[in-house]
């Protein structure tokens, strides 16, 4: 421990540096179990990818993308430390190894004297919290646009800025061992999987593409937008303040509608189901291959097992036997536990249902200031504006206003999740990082999962859904507030869509950081040091890589779970992603201070979340195409109900409307003197409204006919059919697909067997060389602890 004699500029924040020479990187590295290498690769590379001279434009150069040899390695020990290939002890361990080490010792050092005082005084985050420490971080090795003027320095984080984190850099792959060498394995994890992600949208954005040009190439074909210009007489979307409205009014929205709801829909979302599956299976085989080249084979049980959190080895003051290890280990008793864990769910659904009332609350809203923008917009000046008069409507008023509230909520919600799950989390005490990482990520991704795709949802499936008829409309709760109607087309859904969360947000922390670090680029390092320049960067957090993982597990929700609705949803997250990687790497190399290293095999809870997502995207997509498309009553009119000898769609906009008498509409929902338009008159004795219902005269009158019936049946057909075909095919290809590619079980293998070998003859050698020092005398061990075994055995022993 180093105590900086200089302080900062404001006189009152000194440095303490912490240096870490070898005995205590071996020490730690024996008991981490850090893989290292002992022999070099002597596996023949046979892959060749075809046509590889294609990628060259996208390459970084060698000593960038595969800075070292390809080496077998075995965990450290450190009393055979001359079995493993050494060249220099100060570079022997990566600086990411060298920080974890550091940051574990700091972690569970206690700062108490003696047998007496607070048990709880340990670890580096105590001091922290009750303000010992300001904070504690690793050092960048240089400035990120100046290589470091030390010629050891290898000026990784220069590298990393120049070759990784500039935005025109964005069609070069990215340098995931040198990302893994400076961070660590879990930051490098993070982006090999972003990466990956980008490169499978491309081929779902292509898809999309297609589909949608397939829309505008048949755009002309579609006959129902043609007889949506004739002059049918609509009922009241309202109460009292809504009047009489003519169809023909639809007429621009039906015709773009068709641009995302025809037939290449119906192909695109069993495309995209299955796309997900090979996205899923694609990315553990590169997840097999990325754990074999990083040494994190078998990782999960290193980290149960050695890694417990001083958090949980503070508060778990009871003790018990550990059959494995043989040693007295802290555990948390299980009436505890489940206490513990039955009150974490309470307050999860609690918020949850927070949520769902707050979505409520904005239904609401809706539904009782549409009356109220109706009636102030019927007469205003926007109307007579040439180009956006006929755009400004009371449905998009009340959009646009329920859209920024509900925005609002979002965003008050938001910063109140973090510290509810970060304290139920900590309440569980879970009993390793990994334990802590993951229940904390399935409640972060509950929590917004209710908050960013309800309204989805509920436009999806419940918006217009149980209107009722004029006659007899339905009501919220028994209110006065009726349920909202949805025009004849999808296109409200794609608009909802579109604004959804796409582009990732601008760095807010630039600026800051800006004006924190302005005395970087004309002060020299002598006089504003390395450790100062890190100071005045960003905290990286607890949660920072959670969130960068949650906006692309979000975004990834948007483009399977409602996809169907707007095509081009995978090609926008292109677009997105393509910049964020470069966004993020820019924020690693510039605005965070180094992140402590941490290790990781996989994406954690992630995975499992991408899972659950893939199949519940099968069921929302194929309800969407039933529930929310026109695509099923369409075809259930041209194969069974069209009035032409042939398969027409001439007629059903007609048919799919029924009949109700104006008379018998009742005072509550008759609309109010003066807001009728002025073409209506007493001659129009019926209006038209979307359902399928007998006619007024009916025997049955108002009820619904066979043919609703016919149609709901389809609809459920076509849900049942298009789940089992997709799930089979996502089980086929999962089950043809293995996880671990050959190669890497082969190179797994071969490692296993080498370090025995090695090990033994290491063993051997090392006898050999005993003996031969003492001249072929008595074994050294002493005789008295083996007092009746012979020579032989004496030596077996040794060995």
């Amino acid at each position: 421990m180093e105590t900086e004699d200089k302080s900062s500029e404001d006189g009152k924040t000194y440095f303490l540096k912490i240096h870490a020479p070898w005995e205590v990187l071996a020490t730690y590295a024996d008991v981490l179990k850090i893989k290292v290498p002992f022999k070099a690769n002597d596996i023949p590379n046979h892959t060749e990818i075809p046509m590889n001279w294609l990628s060259t434009p996208f390459r970084l150069p060698d000593h960038i993308m595969h800075p070292e040899p390809d080496f077998f390695t075995a965990p450290f020990n450190k009393s055979k430390s001359d079995f493993f290939l050494i060249d220099d002890k100060e570079t022997f361990f990566p600086p990411s190894t060298r920080n974890r080490i550091v940051y574990y010792i700091l972690a569970r050092c206690p700062y108490y004297k003696g047998d007496h005082g607070d048990k709880d005084k340990k670890g580096i985050k105590r001091l922290l919290n009750n303000g010992t420490y300001t904070s504690a971080f690793p050092l960048h090795d240089c400035r990120y646009w100046t290589r470091s003027r030390d010629l050891n320095c290898e000026s990784e984080r220069y590298n990393l800025y120049k070759y990784w984190a500039r935005f025109l850099c964005f069609f070069k792959e990215q340098p995931l061992n040198l990302i893994r060498k400076y961070y660590g394995e879990k930051i490098g994890i993070y982006f090999a999987w972003l990466g990956f992600y980008t490169e499978m949208l491309f081929f779902a954005a292509v898809v999309g593409v297609i589909c949608f040009i397939y829309g505008l190439l048949t755009y002309s074909e579609n006959e129902w937008s043609e007889e949506i210009g004739g002059k049918i007489v609509m009922c009241p979307l309202c109460d009292k303040k809504c009047g009489y409205w003519k169809l023909n009014s639809t007429c621009n929205s039906s015709w773009q509608s068709h641009l995302f709801d025809n037939v290449g829909t119906v192909f695109f979302a069993i495309f995209m189901g299955i796309w997900v599956t090979l996205f899923l299976e694609f990315w553990k085989r590169r997840q097999a291959r990325l754990e074999y080249e990083w040494d994190l084979v078998d990782f999960e049980e290193e980290q149960q097992q050695l890694q417990l959190r001083p958090e949980y080895e503070t508060k778990c003051t009871n003790r018990r036997l550990n059959r494995i290890t043989q040693e007295m280990e802290p555990y948390l008793p299980i009436t505890s536990k489940c206490a513990r864990t039955c009150l974490s769910g309470a307050t999860v659904l609690f918020w949850i249902s927070l949520i769902i009332a707050c979505i409520i609350g904005v239904i609401a809203y809706r539904l009782a200031v549409y009356a109220a923008f109706a009636s102030i917009m019927k007469d205003s000046p926007t109307n007579n504006l040439q180009v956006v008069g006929s755009l400004i409507t009371p449905q998009l008023a009340t959009s646009v206003t329920a859209s920024c509230i509900n925005f609002v909520i979002i965003m008050i919600l938001n910063l109140m999740y973090e510290r509810v799950a970060i304290w139920i989390t900590d309440m569980e005490i879970p009993k390793t990082h990994l334990e802590y990482e993951n229940k904390l990520t399935v409640k972060m991704f509950l929590f917004q999962f209710v908050n960013y795709y309800s309204s989805c949802f509920y436009v999806a499936f419940f918006k217009g859904k149980f209107v009722g008829y004029p006659g007899d409309y339905a009501y919220m709760f028994g209110s006065h507030l009726r349920n909202e109607e949805v025009p004849l087309t999808t296109l409200q859904f794609v608009l909802h869509h579109v604004k959804s969360p796409v582009f990732p947000s601008v760095p807010s922390r630039w600026l800051m950081n800006w004006w924190g670090s302005r005395r970087s680029r004309s002060h020299p390092e002598s006089l504003y040091s390395r450790w100062e320049q890190d100071h005045d960067l960003q905290s990286f957090g607890q949660l920072g890589l959670f969130y960068e993982y949650l906006e692309m597990v979000i975004q990834f929700g948007f483009i399977t779970l409602f996809v169907a609705s707007f095509p081009l949803a995978p090609l926008l997250a292109l677009f997105n992603n393509i910049i964020e990687i470069r966004v993020d790497a820019w924020k690693f190399t510039t605005q965070f201070r180094r992140p402590v290293a941490a290790k990781a095999h996989s994406i954690g809870a992630w995975a499992e979340i991408l899972s659950g997502v893939a199949v519940l995207s099968v069921v929302t997509n194929a309800f969407i195409v039933a529930f929310t498309s026109d695509m099923i009553p369409r075809l259930v009119y041209m194969y069974a109900y069209s009035s032409d000898s042939g398969i027409s769609m001439k007629g059903y906009i007609n048919d799919s409307l029924s009949v109700f008498n104006i008379s018998e509409i009742p005072d509550r929902s008759r609309p109010e003197d003066g807001e009728n338009p002025s073409w209506f008159n007493s001659s129009i004795t019926t209006c038209r409204y979307r359902d399928y219902r007998y006619p007024p005269g009916h025997e049955k009158q108002y009820s619904h006919t066979m043919k609703f019936w016919h149609i709901l049946a389809a609809k459920l057909a076509f849900i049942i059919i298009m789940e089992h075909v997709v799930f089979l095919v996502k089980f086929f290809v999962a089950w043809m697909i293995p996880d671990v590619p050959s190669e890497v079980k082969a190179r797994i293998k071969r490692e296993r067997y080498l370090v025995q070998e090695y090990l033994h003859n290491y063993e051997v050698e090392k006898l050999k060389m005993q003996l031969s020092q003492n001249g072929h005398s008595e074994c050294t061990c002493t005789p008295m602890i083996y007092p009746s075994l012979t020579k032989h055995e004496v030596l077996s022993e040794c060995l």
